[in-house]
């Protein structure tokens, strides 16, 4: 499967955006689904996950409640909302996709297909 994030952009703190990450090819549905990000100098993280099916979502800590991971299989695509947006949350921001039977795992390597990034600045 290809991956194709998009929706990054320029926000002050307390913002919002909304991330949408295409997937190509008919077995989208049959994939978990992941955001991560990767700030400047720092290992990419786990941001949210959600299973095949879209019922089930994860999500570190440190977006719970403000981060919204979702999918629509119709559309092929896993979106992120991201509101109350922090300085620190500056990033690349990645949409991921592996077997949906580890797809509650929050390691980047047990991730198989990667989508290009998209950047997000938040300015304080």
């Amino acid at each position: 499967v290809q991956l194709q994030a998009s929706g990054g952009g320029l926000v002050q703190a307390g913002g919002s955006l909304r991330l949408s990450c295409a997937a190509s090819g008919r077995t989208f549905s049959s994939y978990g689904m992941g955001w991560f990000r990767q700030a400047p100098g720092k290992e990419r993280e786990f941001v949210a996950a959600v299973n095949r099916s879209g019922g089930v979502t994860i999500y570190a800590d440190s977006v719970k409640g403000r981060f919204t991971i979702s999918r629509d299989n119709a559309k092929n695509t896993v979106y992120l909302q991201m509101n109350s947006l922090k300085p620190e949350e500056t990033a690349v921001y990645y949409c991921a996709a592996r077997a949906d039977y580890g797809w509650r795992s929050r390691e980047p390597l047990s991730y198989d297909y990667w989508g290009q990034g998209t950047e997000v600045t938040v300015s304080s």
